[in-house]
């Protein structure tokens, strides 16, 4: 069985989660404060649900935390647009953001697919 650092989904999570908390920690007080905080905190969150999920006993708990962890990408995605609109990032980092979410996107919905089958050594 692959530990939970083995699992590239959680990497790319965790990556993504410094990646935000690097960016959000540049801008002045008020944006930091109004927009930053809510942030760092959906980025944060996708890699720690998908912890919780595996950590969890039955399958059915960690396919749920990976729809939690879904939910916040979807979030932290809806974050960077609005950052980008109010000019708190540029193009590229904006960009740069959304491929890393559409990565780790990909990489949820197999890891979350392939919990419960009998080949849980996929590393997605």
């Amino acid at each position: 069985m692959l530990l939970l650092e083995d699992l590239v989904v959680y990497q790319v999570a965790m990556e993504i989660g410094d990646l935000i908390h690097q960016v959000v920690a540049t801008w002045d007080y008020f944006n930091k404060k109004s927009l930053g905080d809510q942030f760092v905190r959906a980025a944060d969150s996708i890699a720690l649900n998908i912890a919780e999920g595996y950590g969890r006993y039955h399958f059915k708990e960690n396919k749920q935390f990976c729809w939690y962890a879904r939910g916040s990408l979807y979030e932290t995605k809806c974050v960077n647009q609005k950052a980008i609109n109010r000019g708190l990032i540029n193009g590229d980092k904006f960009e740069y953001i959304n491929s890393k979410l559409k990565r780790c996107n990909a990489l949820l919905n197999a890891y979350s697919q392939s919990i419960g089958t009998s080949n849980r050594t996929n590393n997605s």
